[in-house]
């Protein structure tokens, strides 16, 4: 078989000469008895390699047809002084495919900033890699560790970049987050909550580990007094390093799922039955963390969020809490100023949790017995009779004379079950088809946070972290793509359309051609 021929051969003065000439040679080695004798994985490898020279040089030569972005004798900024001083300068662009030229115009005067229009067209970043490698360092940050990322655009891009670099990129890909969100809910969230009739607020806590000098003043004063016993390692009860706490918010909606006590209960019993009904899906679900903000800030931020999507107040709001008490009084204050109703529920799972704790002492851990015990007192619970099992539950401890040290777990409960009451109404929450579980804030802290930031030996910075956080509560929330698009047009804004006295010149260049 001979090299493939084209009878159509660009002359030699085409603006995409260079490119037709490297696919030609990539067709003709394609065509030659070595490359037939590759096994598929070679030939995939060499097209990698090849193509991604192929698509750079035509990037190049696309650049190249769109001219230098002359706008004539003179460029007035947005100083309004006159840029009369022209000269034709050129600078990098580390794009996705590999590194490229632009050769551009630039309009300069005594004492002022230098003004490319064909920068602005292009709309170049302020630093040599394209927005596109900047998605890409933003992905897989987010995804894994800052090795890890580099390593991913080496192999992708073939493009070398330091650690550093990616954590910088990282940073600045985030930094339109808040303006994004505050441009208002998308209409696809708006239309797929119309009609379901909860909206979910939920609240939780996840420590970070911080570099020493990111920890909050009183974290940091507590470390460098701290005093373990031993030289050589980690006492039982000892912390290695400090944390600082992130708060992580969730907002969705939701179908109502009514439900009796026993099929609830049912789902926890020792021996489950088969056939439990199809649960509804949460929709438009948002969640996020911060480490920058304090707790009430994110809880107005929640508020707002919810507010947005229900300005008619048309839907019940239910927040689930775990019986945190400044985080109940703070969600309470920031609803009352909103001037919104909200039924607060008790995550069900952390009842569980002490119920089992409390179970321990009159049983063994693992027996039937125990979760038998657990099983009737969930029930009973379930029903609304959380006062009575936590008195139920004291006084056999007190029968059976049990000494205060032992009997500790059970006092606990029982306390948290008083404590709580109001927020233990499952018989109502269920006849009115509210949810009882936090799921979907307890899976938005392992995946924002313990998946990602709790890698072993990892220190965070308060701005790195800030910035992945952002990142991954973007993608979580399924917004990364629109994000990205507003990113890109903050960018613009940013580094381009406020430095022109009258932006819209740019658009001459947008008709320029080559003849």
């Amino acid at each position: 078989m001979e090299a493939v021929a084209f009878s159509a051969v660009p002359a030699s003065e085409s603006p995409f000469h260079s490119s037709f000439e490297k696919f030609q040679s990539l067709t003709k080695r394609l065509s030659s008895p070595q490359t037939r004798a590759m096994t598929h994985s070679d030939l995939e490898k060499m097209l990698s390699e090849d193509g991604r020279e192929l698509l750079r040089q035509l990037f190049q030569d696309h650049l190249k047809l769109r001219g230098s972005g002359d706008l004539g004798e003179s460029v007035t900024g947005a100083d309004e002084k006159e840029r009369a001083e022209k000269r034709d300068r050129e600078r990098g662009l580390t794009s996705v495919f590999g590194e490229v030229r632009v050769e551009r115009t630039g309009y300069s005067a005594r004492g002022c900033s230098s003004l490319f229009p064909k920068d602005a067209v292009l709309n170049l970043p302020e630093d040599s890699f394209s927005h596109g490698v900047r998605r890409l360092v933003a992905v897989e940050a987010a995804r894994g560790s800052f090795d890890e990322a580099v390593e991913s655009v080496q192999r992708v891009t073939g493009i070398e970049m330091g650690k550093r670099q990616a954590e910088e990129l990282a940073r600045k890909a985030a930094r339109d987050y808040y303006a994004f969100y505050e441009a208002g809910c998308s209409e696809e969230a708006l239309a797929a909550v119309k009609t379901l009739p909860l909206q979910i607020l939920s609240l939780d806590s996840k420590g970070i580990v911080m570099r020493h000098e990111d920890l909050k003043e009183a974290t940091r004063l507590k470390a460098e007094t701290r005093e373990h016993k031993l030289s050589k390692r980690i006492s039982r009860g000892e912390k290695r390093n400090a944390k600082r706490m992130a708060t992580v918010a969730a907002l969705y909606s939701i179908d109502e799922f009514v439900r009796k006590p026993e099929q609830v209960a049912g789902e926890f019993a020792p021996a489950q039955t088969a056939g439990a009904p199809q649960r509804p899906r949460p929709a438009a679900k948002r969640v996020w963390a911060s480490l920058e903000k304090e707790q009430d800030q994110v809880i107005e931020n929640l508020i707002e969020a919810a507010a947005e999507r229900d300005p008619k107040g048309r839907k019940r709001w239910v927040g689930l809490v775990d019986g945190d008490r400044k985080q109940i009084r703070r969600l309470k204050s920031a609803v009352k100023k909103h001037g919104v109703q909200i039924t607060l529920v008790l995550d069900i799972v952390h009842v569980i949790e002490y119920l089992w704790k409390a179970a321990r002492v009159f049983h063994e851990e693992t027996s039937p017995e125990a979760q038998q015990w657990v099983f009737e007192r969930l029930l009973e619970i379930l029903r609304g009779n959380s006062s009575h099992v936590a008195a139920g539950m004291r006084r056999s401890a007190t029968l059976r004379g049990l000494p205060e040290n032992q009997r500790k777990p059970v006092d606990t409960c029982a306390g948290y079950l008083l404590n709580n009451t109001e927020y233990l109404r499952y018989d109502a929450y269920l006849r009115d088809g509210l949810p009882i579980a936090t799921g979907v804030i307890e899976g938005a802290c392992r995946h924002l946070i313990k998946d990602r930031m709790d890698v072993t030996g990892a220190r965070w910075s308060l701005e790195g972290a800030e910035a992945i956080l952002k990142l991954r509560s973007i993608r979580s929330s399924g917004d990364f793509e629109a994000y990205w698009d507003f990113h890109e047009r903050q960018e613009y804004l940013r580094n381009h359309h406020s430095n022109y006295a009258k932006p819209a010149v740019l658009n001459k260049l947008k008709l320029t051609r080559v003849k």
